[in-house]
């Protein structure tokens, strides 16, 4: 099934900010990942940060991570850390959703496979919306 979530940005306090929400509103932490629990090449001082957290609650979740401090990332800025995230079950409709959203915008991470499976790509529309896309591994649709 497709999804639509909501995706924090944060620079090095996600951790913090997530143990606050729960703190504040109730829920629970799910699916938690460091930088240093993945493959990825990222400074030692980096590593203890966030590389994705989903905050479940209500009946409903967010998903947050905190950037990785480098001059090739984006960085987000108070305002406009958050990312509207479109999960797909078909790479077709990913792409094609993908090619229609980036007309006048600035794409940020061309689509690509990543290390946990999926098709996954970012992009700032021509309204200024973080969009982020991603389409579970091993679809052929």
């Amino acid at each position: 099934m497709s999804h639509f979530m909501p995706y924090l940005m944060f620079n090095g306090n996600c951790e913090e900010a997530m143990n606050f929400y729960k703190a504040c509103i109730g829920g629970e932490l799910g699916y938690f990942c460091r930088y240093g629990d993945s493959p990825m090449e990222v400074p030692v001082e980096q590593q203890n940060k966030i590389l994705h957290v989903e905050f479940k609650f209500w009946g409903g979740s967010i998903m947050a991570c905190d950037h990785l401090q480098r001059d090739d990332v984006l960085q987000p800025k108070v305002g406009t850390n958050i990312h509207l995230s479109l999960g797909f079950e078909s790479r077709r409709d990913l792409k094609t959703t993908f090619q229609k959203l980036k007309v006048g915008g600035k794409v940020t991470m061309e689509l690509r496979e990543q290390f946990w499976g999926d098709e996954f790509g970012m992009l700032i529309d021509k309204y200024g919306v973080n969009w982020m896309f991603s389409c579970a591994g091993n679809k052929t649709k």
